[in-house]
């Protein structure tokens, strides 16, 4: 199936960014990966404590129009039939990061970050299953299930429903995030189908936002509104510009089942990420989780790393 497929861009992908971009090419496709979910987590943070001014809706709104901007200027994208000829999937790419982006961060109002990263990523980790064929992948998913059953509380306790079903949408929205993704690559050069996927996203965002309202009455703020703005942009880049183009990068260079045992991470980072700028424990059983991603993550790297 096409999500174990190893694709190869056309021509020599564009360079974001200069020589960050450039350095990025060399580094291995597994540590892109991991540096993508620590961007994602930090940002996931920093994007609560927008809620108040921007709303979920018009957080995410703000933070896909200004990655769309800053990748346009960085990657210049070339407008042409291409476009055109792919309107249909540019445009699923687009709803799919509406649908990964706002339910996620929508559910961070209801349970908490590490919490909703672990429910989100049952998304890439079931593709993963579905894509796995030897014996050995089978024990790196089974360690990273088991992590995510120790860091899943009991259903109608401590986890909220209203949180689980969105993160739960957002882990559907993820897994066919990664097919989309490597279609694309398959069809623009470099970051330009990204680009592209961006500016489709704010088609689904915008109105979202203008109808939460938020976005209306955020000049009344006066300096506080640049302030929140500035987060916006912020989270923009840690969230979108920065690890999307990392993950753009990865994915064309490992199979799907990979990339979604490596994201087995997600979880485990963002209860650190919790802990750290949100005050959000880390217990025993936590801990014995991470334990069991981080083997999980190392073995799958390590097995990846023998066969390439």
């Amino acid at each position: 199936m096409m999500a174990g497929n190893q694709l190869e861009p056309s021509r020599p992908p564009l360079s974001l960014g200069g020589g960050l971009m450039q350095y990025a090419d060399r580094l291995p496709p597994g540590m892109l990966v991991l540096l993508s979910i620590l961007s994602i987590q930090i940002s996931s943070a920093i994007a609560t404590f927008l809620f108040a001014d921007l709303g979920p809706a018009g957080t995410t709104a703000c933070s896909t129009v200004f990655a769309a901007v800053a990748l346009t200027v960085m990657v210049r994208p070339r407008f042409d039939q291409r476009v055109i000829r792919h309107a249909r999937l540019l445009l699923a790419f687009g709803l799919t990061e509406t649908c990964l982006v706002l339910p996620f961060f929508v559910a961070l109002q209801y349970i908490p970050l590490g919490i909703a990263s672990t429910i989100a990523f049952c998304g890439p980790l079931g593709l993963a299953i579905i894509s796995s064929r030897r014996p050995i992948d089978f024990l790196w998913i089974a360690l990273a299930i088991a992590g995510v059953a120790l860091m899943t509380p009991t259903v109608g306790g401590t986890l909220n429903t209203t949180g689980l079903f969105l993160a739960g949408l957002s882990a559907f929205a993820w897994a066919i995030f990664v097919l989309l993704v490597k279609r694309l690559g398959s069809i623009f050069s470099g970051n330009e189908g990204l680009t592209f996927g961006m500016w489709s996203a704010s088609i689904f965002l915008v109105p979202l936002a203008l109808h939460e309202g938020n976005l209306l009455t955020l000049g009344q703020h006066g300096l506080g509104s640049l302030a929140t703005l500035a987060g916006a942009a912020l989270v923009a880049l840690l969230n979108v510009v920065l690890p999307l183009t990392l993950e753009f990068k990865a994915l064309q260079r490992m199979s799907a089942r990979y990339y979604g045992i490596l994201m087995t991470l997600e979880p485990a980072l963002g209860a650190i990420i919790g802990l750290v700028w949100l005050g959000q424990g880390i217990d025993l059983r936590t801990s014995a989780a991470i334990c069991c991603v981080t083997i999980a993550a190392l073995g799958v790297t390590l097995t990846e790393s023998r066969r390439s």
